[in-house]
């Protein structure tokens, strides 16, 4: 199969930290916290991917989907730019996995440039704490049927040389007592864990401290771990120095 050139990020200083841009064929996982810029990053994307008169499919689970965002960006022709953007809302689990049956049929299209999921596993995490409620079984059902959706995401990328990019929330280890009085800062682990891991080439963490934006490679195949101070414009994202 042709390997597909990167595709740009809607950004310059983003494109240039990248070398190029997103990676076609494997799928990039943004996450962080609340406000770190996580739908900022994929939603600045699609515009640019529906600018070129790609078609973007967007699963949007947590309502960050925003039409008046899309005009800032879009420079004037926001109806253009949506046109091109497929749009599925789901509102829990077992819609999410509808979602994704119309992702498949959508995906035979020709001319799609772009899938985003965001988030990914917000709504994997309401159906995850029901099923904690009902055994191991439960558990596993919900947990299967994740990773069937990121098989789902990596064949299409793999398949169409496009990138997938996918969002998750994080939460934080439960530290002691003594643990917090020494310091200790508590571990940052990532909803979804190895479910995500095992199909994701490329992984981004985002920070922001205070207001202060930072992008940081945490996983690439030919990136070394790297940092971007950013901000968050009418534009896009630009590049930022913070000291």
């Amino acid at each position: 199969m042709e390997i597909s050139e990167k595709v740009m990020t809607g950004s310059y200083d983003l494109n240039k930290w990248l070398e190029g841009g997103y990676e076609p064929g494997v799928i990039t996982l943004f996450y962080g916290p609340p406000a770190s810029g996580k739908s900022n990053f994929v939603i600045l994307a699609s515009c640019h991917s529906a600018k070129k008169n790609k078609k973007v499919i967007f699963i949007d689970t947590e309502g960050s989907f925003s039409v008046d965002r899309v005009k800032q960006i879009s420079g004037g022709i926001p109806e253009f730019v949506l046109k091109n953007i497929v749009i599925l809302k789901p509102t829990d689990f077992q819609e999410q996995k509808q979602a994704f049956l119309k992702l498949l049929k959508e995906s035979k299209s020709e001319n799609i440039g772009l899938i985003v999921a965001d988030s990914m596993t917000m709504l994997y995490r309401l159906e995850l704490a029901e099923a904690r409620r009902n055994g191991m079984e439960e558990i596993r059902k919900v947990n299967y049927e994740l990773a069937n959706q990121m098989k789902a995401l990596y064949e299409i990328a793999r398949k169409k040389q496009i990138p997938v990019l996918i969002t998750t929330q994080i939460y934080y280890d439960f530290l002691s007592e003594q643990e917090w009085l020494a310091g200790k800062q508590a571990d940052v682990n990532v909803i979804g864990g190895d479910i995500l891991r095992y199909w994701i080439k490329c992984i981004i963490e985002l920070i922001n401290k205070a207001g202060k934006k930072k992008a940081i490679i945490r996983k690439h195949r030919s990136l070394p771990v790297k940092e971007l101070n950013f901000e968050i414009i009418n534009e896009g994202i630009r590049k930022k120095s913070w000291f």
